[in-house]
This record gives structure tokens, sequence and C-alpha cells, in this order.
């Protein structure tokens, strides 16, 4: 069975899907890590987010690894090693959107995505899941919340990660984010016709899973 999560950033898709791959024994990919993985790999060899022929070189030589931990965590490996850590930084976060828009580097990860997904149950979460990459997902989801919550998480998680951010830092990167992510040309942001909506603003964690959980049974 395939489960697609789809929802804007800062919507906290990652958390409940991660959450909801745990508890029904599922693989869990994040597809997102996967972008954030070859940005960071452009970045480490001094090419440019505009550099679009030479990011696509890159998204066809690397290797990208995503490992389930016991612990419920997801470790990258980029080409061996572990860069877990390093790909949440905000110099990738700031340079990413740039270098998922791209159409032949998600042609590359995508075909990298269906081949994780044709391994067995999973949950994938993302922005083109039950859109492109897996558009017969047996049960689509879109995780969505408001501006300002979606801010407020954000903002938490990265001063949880040890990153000194402020509150308009990532205000400005989460509109740049969505602008970009909503209106490029290959793979737009966008529910599935079929997807249940769940706005999460007022909800915990726990009762995004549940309702998750819930309608899957």
């Amino acid at each position: 069975m395939i489960i697609a999560v789809d929802g804007p950033a800062g919507a906290g898709k990652s958390t409940v899907a991660k959450i909801l791959a745990k508890q029904l024994g599922f693989l869990y990919i994040d597809t997102g890590a996967m972008y954030r993985a070859l940005t960071l790999k452009a970045l480490e060899n001094d090419v440019p987010a505009g550099d679009e022929q030479n990011i696509i070189r890159l998204a066809c030589a690397v290797k990208i690894e995503l490992r389930n931990n016991a612990d419920g965590s997801l470790s990258v490996i980029l080409d061996g090693r572990d860069v877990s850590l390093d790909i949440r930084k905000p110099l990738i976060t700031q340079f990413v959107s740039d270098v998922a828009k791209i159409k032949e580097v998600r042609q590359v990860l995508v075909k990298m995505q269906r081949e994780l997904g044709s391994r067995g149950d999973c949950v994938l979460d993302g922005r083109d899941i039950g859109t492109v990459v897996f558009p017969g997902a047996q049960k689509k989801f879109f995780i969505d919340a408001s501006a300002k919550e979606r801010i407020n998480r954000r903002f938490k998680e990265l001063k949880g990660l040890g990153q000194d951010v402020s509150e308009d830092d990532v205000a400005g990167d989460l509109s740049n984010r969505d602008k970009i992510d909503s209106t490029r040309k290959n793979s737009p942001l966008r529910k599935a016709p079929d997807a249940i909506y769940i706005d999460t603003t007022d909800l915990s964690i726990e009762q995004v899973v549940g309702k998750m959980l819930g309608f899957l049974k």
C-alpha cells in the first residue's frame, strides 16, 4: 500500500508521515530530504542554484539513500555519508526550491522515489507525491496549516536544531518557498483531487495522526 502525504513547507507533513509510517510498520520516504541532499551536493561542489546543467549532471551521478532507524528517525545518506543534520541548515533551505524546480532533476529523483516506493508498503511525503510520483496511491492526504502556524512550527524546529534564526527569517523563507513551489512549471504544489485535506492549525501531532489512521481504517 502506498500512502501519499503532500502539503506546503512547515505544515507538519514530514512529522506526521514519519509517525504514521512507524505505527503502520511501513517504510517512510521523505522526498524533500532527497532534494535537500542534492542541494547540499551542489553547494559543496560550488555549483550555484542557477547552473541547471551542472545540477542535472550531479543529480544523475549522486547516490542518495534513506534509512529508517529503529527509533523512528530517518538517516539521509549522501554518497556514503550521513548528512541528516547538514541538509537542515538555513543555506540548504534557501536554495532547495530553486534546485527542486528543475524539470530534469525532478525526473531523476522521481525515478528514485518510485523505485523506493515499489519495495513495499510505504508512506511518502513531499509536494507532488499524490499528483506526479504516485498518482495511483491508495490513500492521499494534503496536510496544511495557517501561514502564522507554519512559521511558528518551523521556527521552533530550527531553534531546536541549534540554528540561529529569527521569525522574520523563517517567514521570508516560507513565503519564498511557497511562491516557487506553487508556481513552478514542473510538478507544482497542489492538492490531488482525491486527496483528503487536513488543516492542522489547531490540532496536535497526535490528533492529526489519529485522523489519518481513522481515514485509513
